[in-house]
């Protein structure tokens, strides 16, 4: 996990591998999701998947002899962030792909950073609006006017899952933000915080899961193709792509680190079209390209290295789903 090498001139060889199976297992958490929700309520789906990356999480901190935070102050944030930046988006994810492709999902998680943006600038004052970002939100803005396919008009059963979808890309751009303002200072390690959240999500999804879809459905019903679905989200999407993204952060450094959002479309819609046979309309890609335009504008990827050297900071790298 660390490394004597600095961000700038780290060699590709020692981070770009992790950086493409880091996209092929975000991207494929939508293939998962699909599996799970076949068959389960999404709320069982999304509890299944914390708790699984939470053990998974509590083995890595065990292996590294780390520990989990001791602020109670802390905790009290990471309960709302568990809330807001897990529990609600995994489950919205879930119902939305009742409704709509895992192609389309993987597609409105990229719309994640730009809604974080303005949250950061408006609420959290964590950011300050540029012209440039502002030129990156109005493109991004068509992007997604493109993706709805408003021309064809709106209503509809895959209406409603794509804004369940975008719903849980909305519920990140809070998340996120709040996450750098009351929890990120601290001293703690960023898999003692994520443990921390999975858990207390975990507690969440415990309760209300219950209330909301009645008894969970006894594992002896489900396939193994439902079960294995939400292991590998668990552990896979939700608990060891964290440990390889905060390798990538060490070794590239978070500017490029947070690029990653640009592939995970990709691997989504490859993986949903040749696993899953989905289909997607052609002005889907057209508007996730020019999402991903907005995005790069937004961020200032363009020219990163001039605008680091003159002291701007890196972007906020992003979760996905």
């Amino acid at each position: 996990m660390t490394t004597v090498a600095t961000p700038d001139n780290a060699p590709l060889r020692s981070w770009l591998p992790g950086f493409f199976v880091l996209a092929a297992i975000w991207g494929s958490s939508f293939l998962f999701i699909k599996l799970g929700v076949t068959e389960m309520h999404p709320l069982y789906v999304a509890l299944g998947r914390v708790a699984t990356g939470a053990l998974t999480l509590l083995v890595v901190l065990a292996v590294l002899r780390d520990r989990l935070p001791r602020d109670s102050r802390l905790w009290l944030h990471t309960t709302v962030f568990a809330a807001l930046g897990v529990a609600l988006p995994f489950t919205l994810f879930g119902y939305g792909e009742q409704r709509v492709s895992s192609v389309l999902a993987g597609i409105w998680n990229a719309t994640t950073p730009l809604i974080v943006l303005p949250l950061a600038v408006l609420v959290f004052r964590t950011e300050r609006m540029t012209l440039r970002r502002g030129v990156g939100l109005a493109i991004g803005f068509v992007g997604v006017l493109v993706v709805l396919g408003v021309w064809r008009g709106l209503g509809g059963v895959e209406l409603t899952g794509q804004l369940m979808c975008f719903g849980a890309s909305a519920c990140y751009g809070v998340a996120i933000p709040y996450q750098k303002r009351f929890i990120a200072g601290g001293t703690e390690s960023g898999v003692a915080l994520s443990a921390a959240q999975l858990l207390m999500a975990t507690l969440q999804l415990a309760v209300v899961a219950p209330l909301v879809a009645g008894a969970p459905p006894a594992p002896t019903g489900l396939s193994a193709k439902a079960v294995a679905g939400v292991l590998a989200l668990g552990a896979l999407g939700t608990g060891l792509a964290f440990v390889i993204n905060m390798r990538n952060i060490r070794l590239a450094g978070a500017s490029a680190a947070s690029t990653v959002t640009y592939v995970i479309p990709v691997f989504a819609v490859l993986i949903g079209v040749v696993a899953l046979r989905e289909h997607l309309a052609w002005y889907q890609p057209v508007g996730a390209a020019i999402v991903l335009a907005g995005v790069a504008v937004s961020q200032g990827l363009l020219g990163r290295r001039r605008r680091r050297a003159a002291g701007e900071p890196a972007p906020q790298v992003v979760r996905a789903a």
